[in-house]
């Protein structure tokens, strides 16, 4: 499958869910916008903070018709504890065969402990009602990175 293009259809996907689901992304079309945010591991510090800000900015994504999904490596049984433990309102995706983090190409060397390992480059991905791409962020940097999404949002 080809990596994902600005201004070009997602390529439908489908992945399991938190509360025992599996979400495509067709379930969305023409209906709601997808935000779409990949980080590396549940229950880590930044991604935390990240899942804690979009929480925390959820009832206005949800009131522009959002629909925001968490994505990482980690497994369906790590994701409900992370989930329940901050209480996030919206659903994470389990991606263990990584064919999401490729689609979207937010693989990357990254250095841990002086390591090199291949992880999940920090990004999101703004899909509008027609399952057109329409803005990544990549390398994405946590403080005030949902404001900038909101904003985007509001160029819909």
């Amino acid at each position: 499958m080809s990596k994902v293009t600005l201004d070009s259809p997602v390529p439908d996907f489908e992945r399991p869910a938190t509360g025992d689901k599996s979400v495509r992304l067709s379930d969305f079309k023409g209906k709601q916008h997808v935000v779409l945010y990949f980080y590396p591991k549940d229950d880590t510090s930044g991604c935390t903070t990240e899942g804690r800000d979009f929480s925390e900015q959820y009832a206005k994504l949800k009131n522009k018709g959002v629909a925001v999904l968490g994505v990482s490596r980690d497994s369906i049984r790590s994701h409900e504890k992370f989930k329940e433990k901050y209480g996030f309102p919206f659903d994470l995706l389990s991606d263990e065969d990584e064919s999401l983090c490729r689609l979207f190409d937010v693989i990357r060397m990254k250095n841990m402990y002086g390591r090199q390992v291949m992880g999940i480059e920090r990004s999101t991905f703004l899909i509008d009602r027609d399952g057109i791409l329409r803005r990544e962020w990549r390398k994405v940097k946590v403080p005030g990175h949902v404001d900038e999404v909101l904003g985007a949002i509001s160029e819909l």
